[in-house]
């Protein structure tokens, strides 16, 4: 057998075992990435989202989790934080605590999801805090629990009154005439998602208020301006919490 020969065969084995190294390297990461379930693999398409939640009850805890799913980063506030350890702990690293001022200067989009009544303290207590962001609005004026001003604010639709009590410009009305329990259980509801109206008057604001209510697992339906909120403000025609984005499509064409 000739030098040239036995190289040739010489070498075929060393090919081999490379050529097993790298398929056993793919199968090794092919692997590994099934196996990871981190909220990082559900991540948005989008840039992530410093968002600061004033009021994190039923709606604003269930929104919390949903976004940092997407990889989102929160800080959940209430007057008690100490109370939001455990969601904080149940959320990981991209979640933080403390109290509403912290978490509206931390949030470069904040969620406002309070009773109706705390609306006019929250706006002069952050009202430097909440300059010139985007404000997502889930509260609804309620005049058995808000009293009078209730009245007032369900007269002048309830996006328009954020506005003037949060003087803000940059509000979105969003997530207010949705269930606690359907917002917590029914995101990316098979075969068509739920529809979530909003509205408002800033056009980058809205885009960035339809890009998390995807993030959360919805379908974003723009009614219009922010005076044209009133028509998903509760007891109104699109205040379902039930309807397609299709369906409330249709409705709004009607």
């Amino acid at each position: 057998m000739g030098f040239k020969t036995m190289r040739r065969f010489q070498l075929t084995p060393v090919l081999s075992r490379r050529t097993l190294l790298s398929l056993a390297a793919g199968l090794t990461l092919g692997v590994v990435a099934l196996l990871d379930t981190s909220p990082v693999r559900a991540q948005t398409s989008a840039a992530p989202v410093k968002i600061g939640i004033i009021g994190t009850g039923r709606i604003g805890g269930a929104l919390a989790r949903h976004w940092v799913k997407a990889g989102h980063e929160v800080f959940v506030s209430s007057r008690h934080p100490e109370e939001l350890k455990a969601l904080v702990a149940e959320l990981g690293p991209h979640a933080h605590a403390g109290t509403p001022r912290e978490a509206a200067a931390f949030g470069a989009v904040i969620l406002v999801s309070i009773p109706y009544g705390a609306m006019p303290q929250i706006g002069e207590d952050l009202r430097a805090e909440l300059a010139g962001k985007v404000v997502l609005d889930t509260s609804n004026p309620n005049e058995r629990r808000d009293g009078e001003m209730a009245l007032a604010a369900k007269k002048k639709g309830a996006g328009i009154a954020t506005a003037e009590f949060l003087h803000n410009k940059r509000i979105v009305r969003a997530f207010n005439c949705i269930p606690a329990a359907t917002l917590a259980n029914d995101g990316n509801r098979q075969p068509e998602r739920i529809a979530i109206p909003i509205g408002g008057d800033d056009a980058k604001a809205l885009d960035i208020a339809q890009q998390l209510v995807r993030d959360a697992g919805f379908d974003p339906v723009v009614v219009g301006s922010l005076a044209r909120t009133r028509e998903f403000d509760l007891g109104e025609p699109l205040a379902t919490g039930k309807l397609t984005g299709a369906e409330m499509r249709s409705k709004l064409r009607g």
